[in-house]
């Protein structure tokens, strides 16, 4: 009989501790985290990211889904048609616009994360541009950002007897200057090739100068007086330029060599002239005509629509880890300089403030930060993000309007007429 005790009781420990296995793997979640960082030594950084989190969460496993950036709307569409979309998408606040219109956002569980962190947490300017085209919404979580300006070298505009440019009359009269074809100098290297480069750059000219895409209520506002002038403008200042269709390799070529000592280029120049250049005699200027206007670019964690109630809550968990201090200022400096931390507390972290890169520019890197307040896209008007924006981009309409003007040298006013036409048709699709 004692026998037959033992048995019994044996057999309830091991159901007991069979229940408390299943219990256990009941309350496990996995979720996926997709992202563009292919490269080994980035994935690394993720990966002890992902590490930590699982440490402090350990019912919640991350996994990562590295996706060439190339790639990445064909895999999102790919997914999304599927219904496997990962749970957190790294997201530009261009293409998340797209992925709003298509309803693949949670819109409460990203209201939820930006709740939480409170939005004293970002620096001023950056969940602007990441609003729903209701103003109701944000699209993802800010964690990183680069812009885009006019660099110069110091020393060339010193030695030349210039100022750095304030507007754009001084900005023209500066290329003019410096502009020596005849000996293959440039005054400035400019994007004027059909890529999304040159439509950024001048997005720049145009909303310095109160010209946008879309006015308030959604009306097409390419043919304009005030886009006239930009566009007049960006065709002048490309006669001071490489000859050609100048894209993103050219700008910086001909940047880092000498050939031009002014650039319309991103911070992603910052690291090419820490190793190669001089970060003391790097300067930055912004186009300002009626108003100063930066292009950004904001990285965001999404968080997609579809998913069971415990990943999107893990994956919340997650976002809102990814964000603190430490973290962000880890996923910041992957690429130091070139990225730009959004959350103010990245700044003060020891490990942003002592990089070698970031201490090698000086005040350079706060000054840049400074801009956010300036950042201006086409199809953001006040609150407003217009979601058509995005196929407005990808058509590269915009793109090919200035290459007709400045490498084409077609006439400024025709091209205008003929853009508001082919946008104002895909608008209305």
């Amino acid at each position: 009989m004692r026998k037959n005790k033992i048995v019994l009781l044996s057999a309830l420990v091991a159901c007991a501790l069979l229940a408390g296995c299943n219990d256990e793997k009941k309350d496990s979640v996995t979720i996926e985290f997709m992202h563009s960082s292919v490269e080994q030594e980035r994935q690394a950084v993720i990966g002890k990211l992902i590490e930590r989190f699982e440490q402090e969460n350990p019912g919640i496993k991350v996994k990562q889904v590295p996706v060439e950036e190339d790639a990445y709307n064909t895999k999102v569409t790919t997914l999304a048609r599927s219904g496997a979309l990962p749970e957190i998408i790294e997201i530009s606040h261009d293409y998340a616009k797209v992925m709003d219109k298509e309803q693949l956002l949670d819109r409460e569980a990203i209201q939820g994360v930006i709740t939480t962190l409170g939005d004293s947490a970002f620096y001023d300017g950056v969940l602007r541009i990441v609003r729903t085209e209701d103003a109701k919404a944000w699209t993802g979580v800010p964690i990183s950002a680069w812009i885009q300006g006019i660099w110069y070298k110091k020393s060339a505009l010193a030695n030349a007897g210039l100022q750095p440019p304030r507007d754009w009359d001084s900005l023209l009269a500066a290329a003019g200057a410096l502009n020596d074809p005849a000996h293959k100098k440039y005054g400035i290297a400019l994007p004027t090739a059909e890529s999304v480069m040159t439509e950024q750059a001048f997005s720049q000219f145009a909303l310095s100068n109160n010209a946008n895409v879309f006015d308030a209520s959604g009306a097409v506002t390419i043919d304009t007086p005030q886009m006239a002038q930009a566009l007049t403008f960006y065709q002048a200042l490309a006669k001071d330029t490489m000859p050609g269709s100048n894209n993103v390799m050219e700008i910086k070529d001909a940047f880092m060599n000498g050939a031009a000592p002014m650039a319309i280029y991103s911070t992603y120049i910052l690291p090419a002239v820490y190793s190669e250049g001089d970060p003391q005699d790097l300067g930055f200027v912004v186009p300002n005509q009626k108003s100063p206007a930066v292009y950004g670019m904001i990285t965001s964690l999404t968080l997609t629509a579809g998913q069971t109630e415990a990943e999107t809550d893990a994956a919340k968990k997650f976002v809102v880890f990814m964000e603190q201090a430490q973290n962000a200022a880890d996923w910041v400096l992957m690429s130091p300089g070139a990225a730009l931390p959004v959350i103010r507390a990245v700044s003060d972290t020891p490990s942003y403030k002592d990089n070698p890169v970031i201490k090698a520019f000086g005040e350079l890197p706060a000054q840049l930060i400074a801009q956010y307040p300036n950042v201006q896209v086409f199809g953001s008007v006040g609150d407003k993000n217009f979601t058509r924006m995005g196929d407005i981009t990808g058509s590269g309409a915009l793109n090919a309007m200035v290459n007709n003007v400045t490498v084409g040298n077609k006439d400024v006013n025709a091209t205008l007429a003929q853009s508001q036409t082919r946008i104002a048709e895909l608008a209305a699709q």
